[in-house]
């Protein structure tokens, strides 16, 4: 039996579980996959620890991206680009390849729902963290143009930075976005984790707003309910994006790709 786990804090919520066990039937491929509470200091020790005992791969959610792609010995194009590991791999040669599948995931799922992403969208992508990281470049690559808002500015500014020879790409504050319209706005903030919005202002959005938050949950998520009241055209969580970056990280570990929608169904019926 082959042994994988999804590691974050908090995890009592990931699915990730769940999805995998769906693979693995889908597929035929026999595996074991479990949810890792890991303290926000111990997750360089815990991962290495999960590895030297005969784990394959693992999947790294909040907090931990950063240090996830600090720790690889080898690093995917997507993994090099986002500077964030979401997916870790334990090659035959006992190294570790880190790779990115959030960026993938969101675009697969976008595409899925119906959100169109035009040369001409303006993106507004809420957060600078390890989420966000992992789907500035697929966003860039369509010829959009991104703004970043955090409430640290000195985190979105960082972003741009690494980001800027990549296509159009500039930073603000939460406080500055008042007066600005967005074709999409994407939450990459924790904040949902709490049962909390990111601080902007309602203006911001209109009935041809849509909004897509990375979270999600069973309900709404706080940052949609709060979209939709007002008057976002079309709201979205991130559960296809989670179903879709998992189907790309069990590609990546068994060199065979899920079908996606079929799993999306089956967890939305359950």
């Amino acid at each position: 039996m082959k042994y994988f786990a999804v590691f974050g804090n908090p995890i009592k919520h990931s699915k990730s579980p769940r999805i995998h066990q769906l693979f693995s039937q889908q597929t035929g491929i026999p595996l074991h996959y479990e949810a890792n509470l890991t303290p926000v200091n111990y997750f360089q020790k815990n991962i290495k620890s999960f590895f030297i005992n005969g784990a394959m791969g693992a999947n790294i959610t909040t907090p931990f991206k950063e240090q996830a792609y600090n720790i690889a010995d080898q690093l995917t194009e997507r993994a090099l680009l986002a500077k964030a590991v979401n997916t870790l791999k334990l090659l035959d040669n006992g190294k570790l390849l880190g790779d990115n599948t959030d960026g993938i995931g969101l675009i697969n799922d976008i595409k899925r729902i119906g959100i169109a992403i035009v040369p001409e969208s303006k993106i507004l992508l809420l957060g600078a963290g390890g989420a966000a990281r992992g789907i500035i470049q697929p966003i860039l690559s369509l010829g959009c143009s991104l703004t970043i808002a955090n409430r640290t500015y000195n985190r979105a500014q960082e972003l741009v930075s690494m980001f800027s020879y990549l296509g159009k790409i500039s930073s603000t504050h939460f406080s500055l976005l008042s007066d600005k319209k967005f074709d999409i706005i994407i939450n990459a903030t924790s904040s949902g984790i709490n049962g909390e919005i990111p601080n902007i202002s309602p203006k911001i959005i209109d009935n041809n707003t849509a909004c897509y938050d990375l979270f999600y949950q069973k309900t709404l998520t706080p940052f949609l309910s709060w979209a939709q009241a007002q008057g976002a055209r079309h709201i979205a969580d991130g559960f296809g994006m989670l179903v879709a970056q998992a189907a790309y990280s069990f590609l990546l570990w068994h060199g065979v790709m899920p079908n996606i929608s079929s799993i999306i169904k089956i967890m939305h019926d359950e």
